[in-house]
């Protein structure tokens, strides 16, 4: 149960498609706020994942709300962020603070995201027994040091690009990104049609 857990979040997640759009968004920052930003949103995407683990259909049956409906909602969000890198607004660090870029995008929806929320939601559905769940947690607890090991070392890859390469990447992240976001809310649409007229 570990590996399967640990290998499907990882792909998900995919920490090295993560390290452009991280460096995107923290590029401007210094060394420290970087780093700090890096552990910041793995521990909200810890969290997020955890909260969503234990209580999740709880969540969404309470809210009224159904899985393609989050799905789109990331989406949304990130299509948002993909602008501002396109455009280039988050070129100024002044206009950045470190705690919004780690929560969002970096934290949610990006590395927890409706992907990684829902396989997590599906793996403790599946789980019987305590040994179960406990290789679900030490699944995603992994995982998610796997993405801080990238995102922390990552600072080496900044001082190689310079500015010019940071500002290079910054924009080809946001095409990415946007791209992401545009196969989030296709899906969410498909979900939707699929449910509301019963696969027909």
């Amino acid at each position: 149960m570990f590996g399967e857990v640990f290998v499907t979040l990882l792909v998900i997640v995919d920490p090295p498609g993560m390290m452009p759009i991280f460096l995107a968004l923290t590029g401007p920052l210094p060394a420290r706020d970087r780093n700090r930003a890096a552990w910041q949103a793995v521990a909200l995407a810890l969290g997020v994942i955890v909260v969503f683990a234990v209580a999740g259909q709880t969540i969404l049956d309470y809210l009224h709300v159904d899985l393609p409906a989050l799905q789109a909602a990331g989406g949304l969000l990130l299509i948002l962020v993909a602008l501002e890198l396109l455009t280039g607004k988050t070129d100024d660090p002044s206009q950045q603070t470190t705690s919004n870029i780690a929560l969002v995008p970096l934290g949610t929806p990006l590395l927890a995201g409706p992907g990684a929320i829902v396989a997590t939601m599906l793996f403790v559905q599946q789980s019987d027994g305590a040994a179960d769940y406990t290789a679900v947690a030490a699944g995603i607890v992994a995982v998610m040091l796997a993405v801080w090991i990238v995102l922390r070392f990552s600072g080496g890859i900044v001082k190689i690009l310079r500015p010019g390469g940071i500002e290079v990447l910054t924009r080809i992240a946001g095409l990415l990104l946007a791209a992401i976001a545009v196969q989030l809310i296709a899906d969410a649409v498909a979900a939707f049609v699929t449910q509301y007229t019963g696969g027909a």
